[in-house]
């Protein structure tokens, strides 16, 4: 028996590993349909796009996924039409959460988010429910050694940005969605690392989590909703306070 539970073993962490694999590379290509959403279906002319494109090769995505990813996001997909859907409900302990969708099969895809907020402790609403507190944003991540914060800022702001934060990862720069791409190319040709540019739905407040049990729930929502291949985005109101981010790690 011993050696029939090693290989068992073998098999559930090589199936894992591949749904690992699997999601990160949903992740890389959902980024890219966003980005050619939002600018089209060119890199040379959307930045955004360029930048989705090279992080998916970076993650090993195969390059016919990548094609297919910015056709979807295009509309050039011959043969499939995709609609744009938002849902919106609640996360455990009402938390506000967005579900947007890119579905060639409404039928398919309502059905199926409903049943994944009620599995996951939550509860879909009505269409504007929780729209009212988020807003649209264009964040872009520059990373890098020995950045000057002050140049940084200069250059983001002339190139048309409206704020920057520091973050774990470099420099978050906040845009408006219509000049991300334009605001992106310009540092990069100023020599910065620009390692992320997307648009993503900001919450104007948010809830802080008490319990490890709540974040774990949450995180687990998110989750589950990302694995499902007609989500695009998932965007919460939620907070993970630095104690119980402590205590998930």
């Amino acid at each position: 028996m011993s050696g029939h539970s090693h290989w068992a073993g073998i098999k559930r962490r090589k199936a894992a590993q591949d749904a690992k694999k699997g999601v990160a590379y949903q992740r890389l290509t959902k980024n890219i349909i966003a980005a050619a959403k939002a600018g089209g279906g060119d890199p040379n002319a959307n930045f955004a796009l360029k930048v989705a494109i090279d992080r998916a090769k970076e993650g090993n995505v195969p390059s016919d996924n990548i094609e297919r990813a910015v056709k979807r996001g295009a509309g050039s997909l011959e043969g499939v039409t995709y609609e744009d859907v938002v849902y919106e409900g609640y996360g455990p302990g009402g938390i506000a959460v967005m579900v947007e969708t890119s579905t060639d099969n409404r039928n398919r895809t309502a059905p199926e988010i409903r049943s994944l907020f009620t599995r996951t402790g939550g509860a879909i609403g009505e269409m504007g429910c929780v729209a009212w507190n988020f807003e649209r944003r264009g964040v872009i991540t520059v990373t890098g050694q020995g950045i000057d914060e002050d140049e940084l800022l200069n250059a983001a702001i002339d190139a048309g940005a409206d704020d920057m934060d520091g973050s774990s990862e470099g420099f978050e720069i906040i845009t408006e969605p219509s000049v991300l791409s334009s605001v992106a190319k310009t540092l990069k040709d100023f020599g910065y690392v620009v390692s992320n540019a997307e648009v993503l739905m900001e919450p104007k407040t948010t809830i802080q989590v008490k319990t490890k049990e709540e974040a774990e729930k949450m995180l687990n929502m998110i989750d589950r909703f990302e694995e499902n291949d007609d989500v695009q985005n998932v965007y919460s109101n939620f907070e993970i306070p630095d104690e119980i981010l402590a205590l998930l790690a």
